[in-house]
C-alpha cells in the first residue's frame, strides 16, 4: 500500500488523477457531496484542508482529508475532516496506514495532538479509533442555520 499526497503544502491539487479516483471512496462517507466534486474540494483545500489517499496499484483504498490548525483548546493539532476506507477493504490496514501517515505529518509539524470528530452512528469506526489509542475528550454540538 502506498500513501499519496493529493495536495501540496499550499493546498494546490498536485495529483489530479488521484483526486478523480478518490471521489467514489470519499462519497462512501460523504454521500451529500455535490456533483462537482473537484470544485467542492478546491474550496475545501483553499480553506486549509489537505488530502492524501491510500492506493494499491491504480486503485484508491482509502481517503483522508485533514488540516493543521491552532486553537486555544488543543494548541497546534492535526484535525481529520474525513477518514474513510473503501467499504470492501475495511479491516485490512488501510485506515491504520492513513492514520500513521497523518500522525507522522502532525509530529513533523510540531503538533500537540491528533484529533477528529466521528458521527454517533459510526460505531464500527469508534471501535477502530479506540483500538488505535484515541479517547473521547469532548462533545461536538451543532445547530443548523439553513
Amino acid at each position: 500500500m502506498n500513501i499519496v499526497s493529493v495536495t501540496d503544502a499550499s493546498g494546490k491539487i498536485a495529483e489530479p488523477q488521484w483526486l478523480k479516483r478518490a471521489e467514489a471512496v470519499h462519497r462512501q462517507l460523504r454521500t451529500a457531496l455535490p456533483a462537482d466534486y473537484e470544485a467542492k474540494m478546491k474550496r475545501v483545500f483553499a480553506g486549509g484542508a489537505r488530502m492524501c489517499i491510500a492506493a494499491e496499484g491504480e486503485s484508491v483504498r482509502g481517503v483522508a482529508v485533514y488540516r493543521i490548525v491552532e486553537n486555544t483548546f488543543e494548541g497546534l493539532h492535526l484535525y481529520v475532516d474525513d477518514l474513510v476506507t473503501d467499504e470492501t477493504r475495511r479491516s485490512t490496514g488501510v485506515g491504520r496506514a492513513l492514520m500513521d501517515h497523518m500522525q507522522g505529518l502532525a509530529r513533523a509539524a510540531g503538533c500537540e495532538a491528533y484529533t477528529l470528530d466521528s458521527g454517533t452512528q459510526r460505531q464500527q469506526a469508534h471501535k477502530f479509533y479506540f483500538r488505535e489509542g484515541m479517547v473521547v475528550t469532548s462533545f461536538h454540538f451543532r445547530k443548523p442555520l439553513k
